[in-house]
């Protein structure tokens, strides 16, 4: 069982059947890649970017914003160069989704901010995340959000309080540097790393020191745009959506190491990593992560931001040059050739309880859709401790494990952490739905999301208590097209956007994908067309289609086939 990324032997890195990235050989215009010469800024973003280093807005913050509030803080650090410190203001309230692309940015602004604190590779030790439970309730209203990127997201951050905030997350060894930006965003790693039975390399070290060594570097903190990583030796880090990712392979000849992919990513067009056909040793990730990082800078697109991601880079060249030009220009030696890492037949989501290398236990617990709070990551601090552990650890689908559990404290565990809306043992779809932060304070966002999947769970648990599905469906909403919930690669995506209802008012709603998945044979879902679904309706149709699916499916036959070849009326 072997990945069916696309691989070198190609060597096109145009769409197929599983991408949505058109190729473009020929350009009339320069698109400011640096390695070309075109160094003039070709819009805003670049413009402020070239003018200052973002990360040097931090003495601005403290010396001056925090001192002299909200109002002191001009356009580009507001909407610009806070995204380097893990800022972002949030969505003013009481702006409906219709008014989101109709607004000016200070409009659509409130006084509060959100701030990302940056967890590589998902880990953190109980001080840690009790110092991130202090944060939230003395200065974020006690919100508290788990992502799909491994951060924890808080809301209602006013700028005087942020040197305090970063005074407390650096003191326990956190950090928000570069958790937004046009910079390498957190890496992912395997929340599992270090204990996992299934682990034949702990890739912890690589992590580390490609943190150490790069995050906050001046020659990596202005990228055409954001730049997304994952490492890790198990399938466990969406390695098929990520610019770069290293996933865990044995060579026939030289042992345990890293296939290489690259060039994946959502948002609004689609494209799946593709295999360089290389193998990479445990000690030479940084040196080769910092390659293709360093392409991305300096031959990445520039000119219009919907195409200043590495997966259009990728596209146009393809793998093999993508490979020659690492090789040949940054990394100056071939890297060996190895085999495909293997994909797995459905997500690890690392639920439930499982036994440890070394015989204690982690147990895996499901958020409903990563909503938890100041107050319950307390709680869950204090939980882990009186099972015998000092760590948790967060998941790229929104899930919270306490590692290193003593086998006689698991049972005790999962009832105190069920007691906080944290189940070991979660329904179907309080395990399989996913959302992201939606209008409640997305300056993007079109409809809500966390609230509306919240109670859809909840819904389904009640309607769909009798249904048995031959697997499970999973089902992710996302409040715009940017796909930060992964509604391409979901069984049931949902894209918000203003519908039409029955009585022709237009309300809020969701666009409609159906049968995509990560892991083996990776798939965008496909739309059907003109099917749009209101938010009010959304349950109905839900349990509609769920319903068909677990009837009319033949044995093990999972959504995304039996979608793929019923009739569209089957699925409307």
């Amino acid at each position: 069982m072997t990945s069916t990324l696309p691989d070198t032997a190609t060597g096109q890195g145009g769409p197929s059947r599983t991408g949505g990235v058109r190729t473009r050989r020929t350009r009339e215009k320069p698109e400011g890649q640096w390695a070309l010469g075109q160094r003039e800024p070709l819009n805003h973003n670049e413009t402020f970017k070239q003018e200052e280093d973002p990360l040097a807005v931090r003495h601005r913050i403290e010396s001056i914003y925090a001192r002299e509030g909200f109002d002191s803080i001009p356009p580009d650090d507001l909407r610009g160069r806070f995204r380097w410190w893990g800022l972002y203001t949030q969505r003013r309230p009481g702006i409906d989704g219709g008014q989101t692309a109709a607004l000016a940015p200070e409009e659509l602004d409130d006084r509060y901010f959100m701030m990302r604190v940056r967890i590589d590779g998902g880990q953190v030790d109980l001080a840690q995340l009790r110092a991130i439970a202090g944060i939230s309730r003395d200065f974020g209203r006690n919100t508290a959000d788990i992502t799909d990127r491994q951060n924890i997201q808080l809301h209602w951050v006013e700028v005087e309080s942020v040197p305090e905030i970063w005074r407390r997350l650096e003191g326990v060894g956190l950090e928000t540097t570069e958790a937004c930006g046009d910079v390498p965003r957190v890496i992912l790693g395997s929340p599992v790393a270090g204990i996992s039975r299934d682990e034949v390399i702990d890739p912890t070290p690589a992590i580390d020191r490609i943190k150490a060594e790069f995050i906050g570097n001046p020659d990596l903190s202005n990228l055409p745009r954001k730049f997304k990583s994952a490492i890790s030796w198990l399938w466990d880090t969406v390695p098929e959506i990520n610019d770069v990712s290293f996933v865990g392979v044995e060579h026939p000849e030289h042992g345990p190491g890293f296939d290489l992919l690259v060039g994946g990513g959502l948002s609004t067009s689609a494209q799946f990593a593709v295999r360089l056909g290389a193998w990479v040793p445990l000690e030479e990730i940084p040196e080769v992560w910092l390659g293709v990082v360093s392409i991305f800078r300096d031959y990445g697109y520039r000119r219009l931001r919907n195409r200043a991601r590495l997966k259009f880079l990728v596209a146009d060249w393809g793998a093999e040059r993508f490979r020659e030009v690492l090789e040949g220009e940054y990394l100056h030696r071939r890297l060996l050739d190895g085999p495909a890492a293997q994909a797995p037949d459905q997500p690890i989501d690392h639920v439930g309880v499982h036994e440890q290398a070394d015989g204690r236990l982690f147990v895996g617990f499901s958020p409903t859709v990563g909503r938890v709070s100041g107050d319950v990551l307390a709680e869950v601090a204090d939980a882990a401790e009186a099972a015998g552990s000092d760590r948790v650890a967060f998941t790229p689908l929104q899930k919270l494990l306490v590692l290193d559990v003593e086998p006689d404290r698991v049972d005790a565990l999962v009832d105190r952490m069920a007691a906080l809306g944290l189940h070991a043992a979660p329904s179907e779809w309080r395990r399989n739905t996913m959302a992201c932060t939606g209008i409640e304070f997305c300056k993007l966002a079109i409809v809500d999301t966390k609230q509306r999947a919240t109670d859809l769970v909840s819904e389904l648990e009640e309607r769909l208590a009798e249904i048995d599905t031959p697997h499970g469906v999973t089902i992710s909403l996302n409040g715009c097209a940017n796909s930060c919930a992964r509604i391409q690669v979901a069984d049931i995506g949902l894209k918000g956007q203003i519908v039409t209802d029955d009585d022709g008012e237009r309300v809020p709603g969701y666009q409609v994908h159906l049968g995509g998945h990560l892991g083996l044979d990776p798939q965008v879902g496909r739309k059907l067309r003109g099917h749009k679904v209101t938010a009010a309706g959304l349950g109905d149709y839900v349990v509609r289609v769920v319903t068909n699916y677990a009837t009319g499916a033949e044995p093990d036959e999972t959504f995304a086939d039996w979608s793929a070849r019923v009739p569209d009326e089957v699925l409307a």
